[in-house]
């Protein structure tokens, strides 16, 4: 099953598209940061990393086989302002299950920016892809995140204790997700 999604989307205020080499700058300003890195795999990123990153990045627009990632610049509709991306990771085609992700510039927190460009990659995942549940994980001590979660209607359905050594102590992460059943009856 390959998923070939028109881009860009359109929300009233985000526009989710391909990323471009002209958005290394942009990345490298919130990538570069310690507070971003703070709950993500990666170090803080250097300018090189995120050019390397957004070379990655520009073919990862559609899915053909499973661990294929579709990964979004999300701007500013008005003022084509980059202000984050979104992910969506193909992980089962027998059970026809996704991972979403985000990463937001700190200064555009809180403006209900990720709420909907998550959104839109949800309808994305469900009515494009047509997957059957679409989960997302954080670190439990993100509570932006897992209460972005929270507010998409996701279920928290794990809180795993001390599970892995991650940036060198002991990680506890939150799993949520939502069926497609679910999202389309309260779409």
């Amino acid at each position: 099953m390959g998923f070939f999604p028109a881009l860009p989307i359109m929300t009233s205020r985000v526009t989710l598209r391909p990323f471009t080499r002209g958005d290394v700058d942009a990345v490298f300003d919130y990538r570069s940061r310690e507070e971003v890195a703070l709950y993500l795999f990666d170090a803080p990123l250097s300018r090189d990393e995120c050019a390397l990153a957004i070379q990655q990045r520009i073919s990862q627009t559609s899915w053909t086989e499973e661990g294929d990632k579709i990964v979004l610049a999300a701007e500013l509709t008005e003022t084509g302002a980059l202000i984050g991306e979104v992910s969506l990771i193909w992980r089962s085609s027998e059970a026809r299950q996704g991972e979403i992700g985000w990463i937001f510039h700190p200064d555009y927190h809180g403006r209900g920016y990720a709420t909907e460009a998550a959104r839109a990659l949800f309808d994305l995942g469900f009515k494009g892809a047509d997957l059957h549940r679409i989960f997302a994980r954080c670190d439990a001590r993100n509570d932006s995140s897992w209460r972005l979660m929270e507010r998409l209607g996701m279920r928290r359905e794990a809180h795993f204790r001390e599970h892995a050594l991650f940036k060198g102590g002991w990680d506890e992460e939150m799993v949520y997700a939502v069926l497609r059943r679910e999202w389309l009856n309260d779409a």
